[in-house]
């Protein structure tokens, strides 16, 4: 372990020595737990990095509404109609706030919006699923939301200021996205008929691999994360959070009366962690190429969003004219 420590700083140090001055400054403040904030130098491989991964999430978010948007109408009471109604709200401000942050990176909001539409960019491969029953609206706020806290919490702490501050309040919204999900599956476990409690065994089964897959394959495989984590745009690494995700979902997924669909999934008292099986990626690779079953679906729709808004945009616009050219007066 020392000599590895030895070795690690050796090479810490012969990049910071082969670093411009700029970059060291950048990365000593990086490494000091100092944000970087819009108006610092950064290195481009910095900012393209960061426009990426922010793009991509804020899309998540604004495609994320539309397996919930699936059931709004379908929710069983008023009640759920309007606790699905509000968390679609809060995806559509998180999505907000997301490309708010993306701004400040010298991004172009519409620029960024048609690149996704264009294929050029992806966002979480989970909302290319199907919602095919109320349970999964449970499944998606337990599991999906649940993953996603996983994910995010750390990027609280990311090192670009306007990102780690907008992740504090969408934290605590998906926080609470969680537990509604899981109180939906609850009630339908608890006092549900035989039928509703196989529909949430069910949906369990197949949103269980797609959400394992959502913290993206091995780092080993993912050529970008070194860098990020150097950078402390990443604070740990896709197999950590996905252990981390596996060991805290398992007890409530057995306090819920329900299995996962996976026979190798077992408490490992040896590691401190839960054992599970291998995970399918030609199924993850195949639906980021496009192929999922809603991939199409989901982007379509987001393009008729965009068609249908336009005159909302219009009218905004020309009323922002209106008001300058009335203050100018």
């Amino acid at each position: 372990m020392y000599a590895q420590l030895v070795d690690t700083g050796a090479k810490r140090l012969k990049d910071l020595e082969e670093m411009s001055a700029e970059e060291r400054a950048f990365q000593e403040r990086i490494d000091a737990e100092i944000k970087i904030e819009p108006k610092n130098w950064m290195p481009d491989g910095y900012r393209k990095t960061l426009i990426r991964q922010i793009s991509q999430h804020a899309h998540s978010e604004v495609v994320g509404m539309l397996p919930e948007g699936n059931w709004l109408t379908r929710a069983p009471t008023l009640k759920r109609k309007l606790q699905l109604m509000a968390k679609i709200q809060d995806e559509a401000g998180h999505g907000l706030y997301l490309y708010s942050a993306m701004e400040t990176l010298g991004a172009d909001r519409d620029e960024e919006i048609d690149k996704l539409h264009d294929g050029k960019v992806k966002y979480s491969s989970i909302f290319n699923y199907p919602t095919l029953s109320w349970a999964d609206i449970g499944t998606i706020g337990w599991l999906v939301d649940g993953a996603a806290i996983v994910n995010q919490v750390p990027l609280q702490r990311t090192s670009y200021g306007p990102y780690s501050r907008a992740m504090i309040r969408v934290c605590k919204e998906e926080s609470f996205h969680q537990r509604q999900g899981y109180q939906i599956l609850l009630d339908l476990m608890q006092g549900g008929t035989d039928e509703q409690k196989a529909m949430v065994q069910d949906s369990i089964n197949r949103f269980w691999w797609p959400v394992l897959m959502m913290f993206g394959p091995s780092d080993a495989d993912s050529p970008n994360s070194a860098q990020s984590m150097a950078w402390k745009i990443k604070r740990h690494s896709n197999d950590e959070l996905r252990q981390r995700f596996i060991d805290q979902t398992v007890p409530q997924l057995e306090f819920l009366g329900c299995t996962a669909p996976d026979p190798d999934l077992k408490w490992n008292e040896a590691r401190g962690h839960y054992d599970f099986g291998e995970i399918d990626w030609s199924e993850f690779f195949d639906v980021l190429k496009g192929n999922g079953p809603c991939n199409r679906e989901r982007i379509e729709t987001r393009k008729q969003a965009i068609d249908d808004g336009a005159w909302v945009r219009e009218a905004a616009k020309a009323y922002a004219a209106k008001q300058r050219a009335r203050q100018a007066a």
